[in-house]
């Protein structure tokens, strides 16, 4: 959420970092500075009827000891009176504060000035390139077809048991995706995240604070009895467990890392490029979360890319980096950049990993603070990472390592997976 402090700043400023976005703010943001002249103004109010209360309470006791009955009736009075509108101030107050929320949580966040402009993925910007690209025969297998094949994943059975998005592993599919689990795991506690197992729901409160509510509860499975929301990412959980809470200066940055489940409606999702492994309602995923000072944030983003990239690396497989643009953007994102892996049966770039910082706009949400060195609050940055989903780095593995004989295991798996090769 936008704090008041940025807005006023400079309102233009925001507003056309928000238009990079594709958002119209100019109504919202003139509504939200004259809603909080109006709550200044109450506040002005309700300071100076506690003084005067204040005043006048002391007053009443001298008047009675010095008999001046009338006066001290009067007094008493005064005080009631006040005592009245003081409290249609503050539900006043109240209500103008509660107006602010609502429209500020229903802005997005401005995009940083490195995000590009444009409205859609054609406008994202290429930043990086590497890993080997395969070299395959024309009549190589997409991985729904190897599935099938080496008996590794059935969509079918998925479907009886659950719907369609809800595939069921198998064998040494089943292996193979609790080998990558592990080793985004131990690589990320390798490089200093601290594990978390989070629960796989979560309230309502929570889902405002990261942002999911309300920008995206029709793409959440909600618990309707409870009120409960299946979790579309770890960073739900993790970057909760800090909603108001007051971290100390030398425990920072927080560095989280945590498998779960992950849960997306994907309503409106349709067409080949859903098919096989490639859009899911149900998948695994090994998140980071970071909690920094706002001026260790941005190298912290690099840190966290670069994770992402050796991870890519050590699995063989072909990457780039895309740099998003302003239309293409979550809700909450100040600037993302998303990881895409080659997959040579279907001739196409799959995202794999979507890598944020958010900087101070989950954190007001969150009220996730800091006590700095000059021993005053401060908000931090938030920023998270997928390290990395499974289902497309799954597709890409199988796809990529393809052979005659078999499908070669990436070396660095082999200790996790106990076999060199599905055949």
């Amino acid at each position: 959420m936008l704090t008041l402090q940025q807005i006023k700043a400079d309102p233009e400023r925001v507003i056309k970092r928000l238009a990079v976005k594709g958002f119209d703010g100019r109504e919202s943001i003139s509504r939200v500075i004259g809603l909080d002249d109006r709550r200044r103004a109450l506040q002005l109010d309700n300071d100076n009827m506690a003084a005067e209360l204040n005043r006048l309470s002391a007053t009443i006791g001298a008047h009675m000891k010095a008999g001046e009955r009338d006066l001290a009736e009067q007094a008493k009075a005064r005080v009631a009176e006040l005592k009245q509108s003081q409290k249609q101030t503050a539900d006043d107050l109240t209500a103008v504060e509660n107006e602010i929320r609502q429209i500020l949580l229903n802005v997005p966040n401005t995009p940083c000035d490195m995000v590009p402009e444009g409205r859609t993925a054609a406008d994202n910007v290429v930043e990086k390139t590497g890993g080997p690209m395969p070299d395959l025969p024309d009549d190589a297998l997409p991985h729904w077809d190897l599935a099938r094949k080496y008996n590794l994943i059935d969509f079918d059975l998925g479907v009886k048991i659950t719907g369609a998005g809800f595939p069921v592993y198998l064998g040494k599919g089943a292996k193979l995706q609790r080998a990558l689990i592990q080793f985004f795991l131990d690589r990320a506690s390798a490089a200093g995240y601290l594990e978390v197992q989070p629960p796989y729901v979560v309230n309502e409160a929570s889902g405002y604070g990261t942002g999911q509510l309300p920008d995206k509860e029709a793409q959440m499975y909600v618990v309707t009895l409870d009120n409960l929301y299946l979790i579309p990412t770890a960073e739900v959980p993790v970057t909760n467990l800090y909603r108001d809470v007051i971290i100390p200066a030398d425990r920072l940055p927080v560095k989280n890392c945590a498998y779960s489940a992950c849960f997306r409606r994907e309503a409106g999702s349709y067409g080949k490029d859903v098919r096989g492994l490639n859009r899911l309602h149900q998948f695994d995923k090994v998140e980071i979360v970071r909690i920094e000072r706002p001026e260790d944030s941005y190298a912290a983003l690099e840190q966290m890319k670069d994770h992402v990239q050796s991870l890519l690396d050590d699995l063989g497989l072909p990457w780039h980096i895309l740099r998003l643009c302003g239309g293409d953007m979550s809700f909450t994102s100040a600037i993302t950049f998303d990881f895409e892996v080659w997959s040579a049966a279907q001739k196409r770039w799959l995202e794999v990993s979507s890598v944020s910082n958010f900087e101070t706009y989950q954190a007001n949400r969150l009220k996730c603070r800091y006590r700095g060195e000059d021993k005053k609050i401060h908000l931090c940055h938030t920023l998270n990472g997928s390290a990395l989903a499974l289902p497309r780095i799954m597709a890409a593995i199988l796809e990529n390592n393809q052979t005659p004989a078999g499908i070669i295991i990436p070396e660095v798996l082999r200790p996790y997976t106990r076999f060199d090769i599905i055949d």
